[in-house]
């Protein structure tokens, strides 16, 4: 058989070959967006967090138990550098986000409310955008919603697993913390937040001295 009459055949294969693995990767791209956006969850993997669950569904940790935030720092959405460490002295408030989640744009009105709200009181909110593969979702998001705070670009959710074992669960998006004013965690919640809980998530900790 010549290399021409050859040709024909391989193209095809190559076109079969080609939408098998596109249908494969469609198929892992979906069933992994629909187990990480969650309404709720629990934290994954155990692990000693001194975190005492409330009846509203969020977690505290007293102020002489708490775990130190790791290392948050990279690219933002739209390019600018971020360090959540030059937040320190600050309450920083965590929000863990996909343009892709439901629940993360139900809330988003009532967090960046609630930011205009308290930023003059020394709160910084500060997201963490995850499983976007681009960061034109993420940026139509933000600008969608108002969102005027900024976000790190985490988009295999390495910033997720630099948290001590039982702090999150990447099953469980929309997610948020509360760091206090020595950057360790004080507040958990892993499911979306009304503006009345968000609230009251944060009220204690910045009633404290």
């Amino acid at each position: 058989m010549s290399a021409a009459s050859s040709a024909p055949l391989c193209s095809t294969t190559w076109i079969r070959s080609r939408r098998a693995a596109l249908t494969t990767v469609g198929a892992a791209v979906a069933a992994l967006l629909l187990s990480a956006c969650s309404s709720g969850g629990t934290s994954g993997g155990g692990g000693n967090t001194n975190f005492v669950m409330g009846k509203d569904g969020i977690a505290t940790a007293d102020k002489g138990e708490r775990a130190a935030a790791p290392d948050l720092s990279g690219k933002t959405v739209d390019g600018k550098q971020l360090d959540v460490a030059d937040y320190k002295g600050k309450i920083v408030v965590l929000n863990v986000w996909g343009s892709w989640c439901p629940p993360c744009r139900a809330e988003a009105p009532d967090f960046e409310k609630v930011f205009q709200d308290l930023k003059g009181q020394g709160v910084q909110f500060v997201g963490i955008n995850t499983r976007d593969t681009s960061t034109s979702p993420a940026r139509a998001f933000e600008k969608q919603y108002g969102v005027s705070y900024q976000s790190l670009y985490d988009p295999t959710g390495k910033l997720m697993l630099r948290f001590g074992k039982g702090t999150l669960n990447p099953q469980a998006i929309p997610s948020t913390l509360v760091l206090d004013r020595d950057g360790k965690i004080a507040a958990r919640s892993l499911s979306a937040l009304s503006e009345e809980k968000l609230r009251k998530m944060i009220s204690p900790v910045l009633a404290e001295k």
